[in-house]
């Protein structure tokens, strides 16, 4: 490396300075073109106009509904549960040690896989046999 062939870390470009004249390149019409909606200050489109046709998002049916008050919950199999290090186990716990990734409105859990030790669960929500297959190993499902 020489003292010559030196750059800086950032190139310096400054902005386009429009409507100063036709020397300049940018003069006239600024780079907007000739006259229409575009060319205008303040004009264009809003997203998803189509001219003034019936846009998309109005011509397809609108289908089914979304229950603004519906829960969220995160679920936790017990092959999850499994590789838990401590006794007691809660939403926090689980996060901590990054079985979940996020708790939402709490967790329930479900009796996918097999339990191999006793375990302390506190949640929202148990399936039947996931509390059948929990109780069976001594341990405590707590509803919270």
């Amino acid at each position: 490396m020489k003292l010559g062939e030196l750059k800086p870390a950032v190139k310096n470009v400054e902005r386009t300075r429009v409507g100063r004249g036709m020397g300049s390149g940018k003069g006239k019409t600024s780079g907007r073109g000739h006259k229409g909606q575009k060319a205008r200050s303040g004009g264009g489109v809003r997203r998803g106009f189509e001219g003034g046709q019936t846009p998309l998002y109005r011509r397809l049916p609108k289908r089914g509904f979304t229950n603004i008050h519906a829960k969220n919950y995160t679920e936790v199999t017990l092959t999850m549960l499994n590789k838990s290090t401590s006794t007691d186990v809660t939403a926090e716990t689980l996060l901590a040690e990054g079985i979940i990734g996020k708790i939402n409105d709490g967790i329930v859990v479900l009796a996918t896989g097999k339990l191999e030790k006793k375990l302390n669960i506190k949640a929202v929500r148990f399936t039947a046999k996931a509390k059948e297959k929990i109780e069976a190993l001594g341990g405590k499902a707590e509803v919270i």
